[in-house]
């Protein structure tokens, strides 16, 4: 029990003093007074802001209130794969409540740290053909999560592009080598879609911020007449990087997300990742009140969305045809 005067100092400090209390029973290996969330994710925080924001919505929205009611342990791997079983084993340790395992590579890990703690995770990708659970309806285990079907829509970016600039005959395909469950599936389809266009499509590789130029440079050498930028946790928290790059380089460029588009990058197709990280948020929460994750069906997003940037298609010297203006759903001017 805690003593008088702790239980003062706690009161006086609020929601602030929950969380201090939670830290001092679980080092006294207690049950923490709040319960607490392990986040984890293969990118970094700073380019994962607004994400996670939204999965604080999806925790509001069931009543949890971070600093009041919850508390979240975040673990960040800076797109750095060989650190995720290291910070998968922290949140085990620390017997969280729960793990949001965001990304896939932070799925993957968190799958392989616990089969006791309950995971809720967050993909682009096909859970099943990850190996994350049995099925989308019956998960098992003690896994669930959201999947936003990034992946399968990646040929589907091949195809605006070539819409886009139709007289292509050269296309270069972006990946990060250090995330093979991404990026092996998505190279597959987009070679297929890459035949189907009649288009020579060149696979170019980035695992850190240094090989950017690189890459850019190689497009340019290629004669490329654009760029995918393959569906990858560490582009996405490089977004604006890739914005800037495609327009000082002067490449037509395609990626996901909103982020990249509000960049200045030219156009963006896929799956919402807000609309993904509310209902991690949503589950973690379900999972917090009693429910059992393997009884969760996986939530498949069906959320997708196109942006288009008109101003940088005039910058690149680009006519955008009027049957893709009018399927956008947000363009800048």
């Amino acid at each position: 029990m805690l003593d008088s005067k702790r239980r003062e100092f706690i009161a006086l400090l609020g929601g602030g003093g929950l969380l201090l209390a939670a830290k001092v029973k679980r080092a006294r290996g207690q049950q923490p007074a709040v319960p607490v969330v392990g986040f984890l994710n293969f990118a970094s925080g700073e380019g994962y802001r607004p994400m996670t924001a939204a999965f604080r919505r999806g925790l509001q929205e069931s009543g949890y209130v971070e600093g009041r009611n919850v508390a979240i342990e975040y673990r960040w791997a800076e797109g750095r794969i060989d650190r995720l079983p290291a910070l998968a084993a922290e949140l085990v340790d620390r017997r969280v409540s729960v793990i949001a395992a965001t990304t896939t590579p932070g799925a993957l890990a968190a799958k392989a740290a616990t089969t006791t703690i309950p995971i809720v995770f967050e993909t682009g990708g096909d859970p099943v053909h990850l190996g994350l659970v049995a099925s989308l309806n019956r998960p098992g285990g003690n896994i669930t999560g959201v999947t936003a079907w990034n992946q399968e829509v990646a040929p589907k970016r091949l195809e605006l592009l070539h819409e886009l600039v139709p007289s292509a005959r050269v296309a270069a395909f972006l990946v990060n080598p250090a995330n093979p469950a991404s990026t092996e599936p998505v190279l597959r389809a987009s070679k297929l879609a890459a035949h189907t266009f009649g288009l020579d499509l060149h696979v170019l590789n980035a695992s850190t911020e240094s090989d950017f130029d690189a890459v850019f440079a190689n497009v340019i050498q290629l004669r490329a007449s654009g760029l995918v930028i393959g569906s990858d946790a560490f582009f996405t928290s490089r977004s604006e990087q890739l914005a800037a790059l495609a327009l000082r380089y002067a490449v037509p460029t395609i990626y996901w997300g909103r982020g990249f588009f509000a960049a200045g990058g030219l156009m963006s197709y896929g799956g919402s990742l807000a609309d993904s990280y509310r209902l991690t948020g949503v589950y973690a929460a379900r999972i917090l009140k009693g429910e059992k994750p393997g009884e969760l069906p996986v939530e498949q997003g069906t959320r997708v969305e196109l942006f288009l940037n008109l101003k940088t298609a005039r910058t690149l010297g680009l006519t955008v045809p009027t049957a893709l203006l009018v399927r956008a759903d947000e363009v800048i001017e």
